[in-house]
């Protein structure tokens, strides 16, 4: 089984990966390692379609957003969590905005912050499972508790309301960029070659 690697490889590249072991007659890629949550949902538009079209596994990273999910990085509060001075993820004020907002709405839903966006996570027909992170044994111990919860209509509808479908808030700091992003003279014609006529 051979999977794909790179942080949020473009659907395009998946595709591609796709047609070349197709062409060449070798294993198809079967799963993709991309980065999704309540606050970066941008896969939804073509990564998680690709990759159910080609019936591949998604393997999620990050499902809690770097520990924002978790309610320790919260608005004019000190938080505890140290790489928030190392990732400006971290310090988005408008990411902090919608964590804001996430928090009394899964207290309304009667569980913690960290059980709403792991269900979120796991309750798309394209995910398969959601890579998590816990330091602790009382971390494992809740994350694995969010294993049992079901997150009814209404919810993903208000949730769709805060981040709507598709679409995400702020950078994530290890986001993968193409290589025309990257670089300049792969987006642009050289001057002398510019003019339309």
């Amino acid at each position: 089984m051979r999977a794909i690697g790179t942080s949020d490889m473009p659907a395009s590249d998946i595709v591609e990966a796709q047609w070349v072991a197709e062409r060449r007659g070798l294993e198809p890629f079967r799963t993709e390692q991309p980065h999704y949550s309540l606050l970066d949902r941008t896969i939804e538009r073509e990564v998680l379609p690709v990759a159910q079209r080609y019936g591949m596994g998604t393997v999620i990273w990050s499902p809690l957003a770097s520990g924002m999910l978790t309610g320790r990085v919260r608005r004019g509060q000190e938080t505890d969590l140290r790489r928030t001075r190392l990732f400006a993820a971290l310090r988005d004020e408008r990411r902090i905005d919608a964590v804001e907002e996430f928090i009394p709405l899964a207290a309304e839903a009667g569980m913690p912050l960290t059980h709403m966006a792991l269900a979120f996570v796991i309750a798309h027909p394209g995910v398969s499972a959601a890579l998590i992170g816990p330091r602790t044994m009382e971390q494992l111990d809740d994350l694995l508790a969010a294993a049992d919860v079901e997150l009814s209509d209404e919810l993903m509808d208000r949730i769709d309301a805060i981040v709507p479908p598709g679409t995400g808030i702020g950078r994530m700091d290890q986001e993968y960029n193409t290589p025309p992003i990257e670089e300049a003279s792969l987006r642009r014609r050289p001057a002398h070659e510019r003019s339309a006529a």
